[in-house]
C-alpha cells in the first residue's frame, strides 16, 4: 500500500512531510510503503529517511542557494553521497510555508528533466 503506510520512521516527522506534498501546487503523492518519497517522470525528487529526516532534489544552482541559506549539507545514504540531494533541517520540516516553496522548486525542475523508462523488462 502506497503512502508510507508502513513507515517506521517518527510520526511527526512522517505526518509533516505529507502536509508539505499535500499543500505543494503540483500533483504530487507520497509514494512508496515503508520508504515515503515523491517522483515526477520517474525521477525521484525528495524523500523521508528512516530517522525522519527530508531530502529534496534540487538544480546545482538551487542546491547551493538552499545549502547556505538554512546551513544543510548533502545526503548519504547506505554509505554514498546521493548527488543532487539536499537535507532538510528539522525546523525547515516544520515551517511548511517556507518548505513548500522549495518543494515546489524541486518538482518544477525535476520536470525539466527527460521522463525516464519505467517500463519494468519481463
Amino acid at each position: 500500500m502506497p503512502n508510507a503506510s508502513e513507515y517506521e520512521g517518527p510520526r511527526e516527522a512522517l505526518e509533516s512531510y505529507r502536509a508539505v506534498v499535500d499543500a505543494s501546487s503540483g500533483d504530487a503523492i507520497v509514494k512508496g510503503a515503508k520508504n515515503a518519497y515523491t517522483s515526477r517522470n520517474g525521477h525521484m525528487f525528495s524523500f523521508l529517511d528512516p530517522t525522519g529526516v527530508m531530502a529534496l532534489r534540487l538544480s546545482d544552482e538551487l542546491t547551493e542557494q538552499f545549502r547556505s541559506e538554512f546551513e544543510s549539507g548533502p545526503v548519504m545514504q547506505y554509505n554514498s553521497v546521493m548527488r543532487g540531494y539536499s537535507s532538510v533541517p528539522p525546523e525547515l520540516l516544520a515551517d511548511s510555508d517556507t518548505l513548500v516553496e522549495w518543494f515546489d522548486r524541486s518538482y518544477d525542475w525535476i520536470g525539466t528533466l527527460p521522463p525516464k523508462d519505467t517500463k519494468r523488462t519481463k
